[in-house]
């Protein structure tokens, strides 16, 4: 199978050597989001509640530039700096997904690029 790169001008430029996602076959690799704009390239204000918006809006973005939605995640992993904003993130993601929800993880690390306090990363199937 080839492998195709997907972008998107909504959702921020890679700030390393990576793509935003890659496809292969029906399957969609989105890497890592942190909330930034993408229009300036710097870090969404507001805590987390604006940077989860923020990361979800992003990460749609890239999911319709492959050809699909938020509703086409499979897997969803959500790294926080602070696991005290669970449930706020829980919250949030009520708002952008219905049943039937996403596989998850939610992991605490100790720090994430350019300062952010959450970073999402999918697997999209557009398997239908």
């Amino acid at each position: 199978m080839s492998r195709e790169i997907i972008h998107s001008d909504d959702a921020p430029q890679a700030i390393g050597p990576y793509s935003q996602a890659v496809k292969i076959g029906d399957s969609v690799y989105l890497s890592g989001q942190i909330p930034l704009d993408p229009e300036t390239m710097t870090l969404v204000e507001g805590g987390i509640e604006a940077q989860t918006r923020r990361v979800f809006d992003n990460l749609r973005a890239v999911c319709q530039a492959a050809g699909g939605d938020l509703a086409d995640i499979a897997k969803l992993s959500i790294y926080l700096t602070d696991l005290g904003n669970f449930a706020t993130v829980n919250e949030l993601m009520a708002e952008y997904f219905a049943e039937p929800y996403p596989a998850r993880a939610a992991i605490g690390v100790a720090a994430l690029p350019k300062g952010a306090d959450v970073e999402m990363e999918a697997i999209l199937s557009l398997a239908g």
